[in-house]
């Protein structure tokens, strides 16, 4: 079965300030790079736009109209003091809604081995009734709903690797015993969440942060002794991704160390954990990542990686 690729032209519509780094051309990176002909065989379609019904699944009802009534017609509205919204910012965020869970779908109806979802704006800072770091629906957590409702998984996983704690999926999920929230992150760093010691009612939050300038060797370590041990006893029937890929060494807002072959190496590992008690089914979802070149280079190890490279 082949790998499928979700995104949409709106997704460059939402418009940040000059000079702010969650900018349209990391898509256009993105589009760049699975434009090489080692990715002809990429399924590709468009992220359809989602639905607030399947919003409200993690969000509460208020805060979802809140934001659509002030989402601007022109100009720019700040809902907080690095997060902003334009005219096309909506249509962005709810396609990166919809890409997301039409991925689960196609991957959870056998229609395809595993997806990524190239959309912006992220998700996984924007906690149950507030947006926040760049955020306003947290896309994974919704897909990671959208699949026990509709197709009765009682085991999700959601493994977020960017290098900021997706303090908005742990908010989501902390009380949940039916999915697992597992991250690696540097810290100390923004939203300053994500504690080894933050676990959730359940101890189903694997926290392992990362010290300034840890790279390969220490991602690895987290992974092979904390993470993946936690997953395998978990054994989750569906494997969600937070593609962050702002741990790059040339990333501009951090200062972890990683590599192109860090997030190859990453992804086989956890499709082969996918393998074992997921029946192969990933969908990883694009978050961070705010070097161009260095996107490029993480994306192509990530999608390669998922498509069998």
């Amino acid at each position: 079965m082949s790998t499928l690729l979700l995104s949409h032209k709106a997704c460059l519509d939402h418009v940040t300030p000059p000079g702010h780094p969650e900018r349209p051309d990391r898509l256009r990176a993105v589009e760049e790079a699975l434009s090489h002909e080692r990715f002809q065989f990429l399924a590709r379609d468009v992220a359809p736009e989602g639905d607030l019904d399947l919003v409200t699944l993690c969000h509460n009802e208020h805060y979802v109209t809140e934001l659509r009534h002030i989402a601007p017609t022109s100009g720019q509205v700040y809902v907080d003091g690095d997060t902003s919204m334009s005219p096309g910012t909506w249509e962005a965020v709810m396609r990166g809604v919809g890409g997301a869970v039409a991925a689960t779908e196609a991957v959870m109806k056998g229609e395809h081995r595993n997806a990524f979802v190239a959309v912006r704006p992220p998700g996984h800072h924007a906690e149950i009734g507030k947006p926040m770091g760049f955020c306003f629906f947290d896309n994974v957590a919704i897909a990671a709903r959208h699949a026990q409702r509709k197709y009765g998984i009682k085991r999700a996983a959601i493994v977020d690797f960017d290098v900021h704690h997706g303090n908005g999926t742990q908010d989501i999920f902390w009380s949940d015993p039916s999915v697992m929230y597992c991250s690696t992150h540097q810290m100390p760093l923004f939203p300053g969440t994500g504690a080894k010691g933050e676990r959730g009612d359940h101890d189903t939050i694997v926290n392992a942060p990362l010290a300034s300038e840890d790279g390969g060797p220490e991602f690895r370590s987290a992974f092979e002794d904390l993470i993946l041990p936690r997953l395998t006893q978990f054994s989750p029937e569906l494997l969600i991704i937070s593609a962050g890929f702002d741990a790059h060494y040339r990333d501009p807002l951090a200062s972890l160390n990683l590599r192109a072959e860090d997030y190859a190496w990453v992804t086989r590992k956890l499709m082969d954990l996918a393998d074992k008690s997921a029946g192969g089914r990933v969908v990883s979802v694009l978050e961070g990542g705010y070097d161009l070149q260095g996107l490029k280079e993480s994306v192509t190890a990530h999608v390669g990686a998922l498509m069998g490279a």
